[in-house]
């Protein structure tokens, strides 16, 4: 058997010429272990591009999960941004409610420790969650909440105990019933001017110039206008929480039943009708119905 290689070495042909078994199995082998070589060449070379066509894909996968994360952290960073801005207003209002309710508590010279706007409001209850939470903007925001909830019940609370008070101290007789003229007679007893004998006055007489204002001394409703034995023309007003006053001897009557009256408001013009020696006004306070020295409620102004 004659193998001839054809090339350009020294310009001559090469000629291998094979004789006997051995050299067939040694030309075999060695074309067998260079088809080997071949095939092992090409699946490496199969499998190489496969694995950088995998890493190629990786590759583009983890560029966009960092482009999904980039989008993910601006994101949050908003919402980290609008959280922070709401937890800052809402820190604001706390500290303006606070601010605020020392200064109503301090100026209604209530009691600062029930009406405690310095510390946090006081809450609390068995603990139903398992291990720890860690702190977070919503556990934040959700006790500046109740911060708040608690300062709108206080407040709340103190609005309505500050008009009460005020209220009662509208409604509380106070300031003399004339706006010119001077003390005539006193409450307690006197020489009666009619009989000359010892007797209970059970108010107070201010006279002054005929047809001068009579004017309510607090807050009330008008429950009788008109002629009264004794009284001449009176005018009765009620204040509420117990409190009546009586203005009588009136030449002329400027409300009527049912009126609503507010400190200082003119009920009537001084005159001298009924039992009376003079212009003047009779004035009283009743307390549960009964008379009492209107001097301490006059002296108040």
């Amino acid at each position: 058997m004659n193998i001839i290689f054809v090339g350009k070495f020294r310009g001559k042909p090469l000629r291998c010429q094979l004789d006997g078994t051995r050299q067939l199995l040694t030309c075999s082998i060695i074309i067998s272990l260079f088809a080997g070589l071949l095939v092992s060449s090409g699946f490496w070379y199969g499998k190489t591009q496969a694995a950088v066509n995998e890493l190629a894909a990786l590759e583009q996968d983890i560029s966009k999960q960092k482009t999904l994360i980039k989008e993910a952290r601006q994101s949050a960073e908003s919402e980290l941004d609008a959280l922070a801005a709401r937890l800052g207003k809402m820190q604001a209002n706390v500290i303006r409610l606070n601010a605020l309710g020392q200064r109503l508590v301090k100026v209604a010279k209530l009691d600062s420790k029930e009406f405690n706007f310095k510390d946090a409001p006081s809450y609390g209850g068995p603990n139903e969650t398992d291990g720890v939470a860690s702190l977070d903007f919503d556990q934040v925001i959700a006790s500046l909440d109740k911060q708040l909830n608690s300062r709108e019940e206080q407040l709340a609370i103190l609005e309505e105990v500050i008009m009460n008070r005020q209220l009662r101290s509208q409604s509380k007789p106070r300031g003399r019933p004339i706006t010119k003229g001077w003390t005539s007679s006193y409450y307690g007893k006197r020489t009666d001017p009619f009989t000359g004998k010892l007797a209970m006055h059970k108010g107070m007489d201010f006279a002054g110039k005929e047809g001068s204002e009579i004017v309510s001394v607090a807050s009330g409703v008008v429950t009788w206008a008109g002629d009264r034995y004794g009284y001449g023309h009176l005018v009765e007003v009620n204040h509420g929480n117990g409190y009546t006053t009586r203005y009588g001897h009136n030449a002329k009557l400027l409300v009527k039943v049912g009126d609503s009256v507010e400190k200082g408001h003119v009920l009537s013009l001084m005159g001298s009708t009924g039992r009376s020696t003079g212009p003047h006004v009779h004035f009283e306070v009743l307390k549960n119905d009964r008379q009492v020295n209107p001097a301490k409620f006059v002296a108040l102004r």
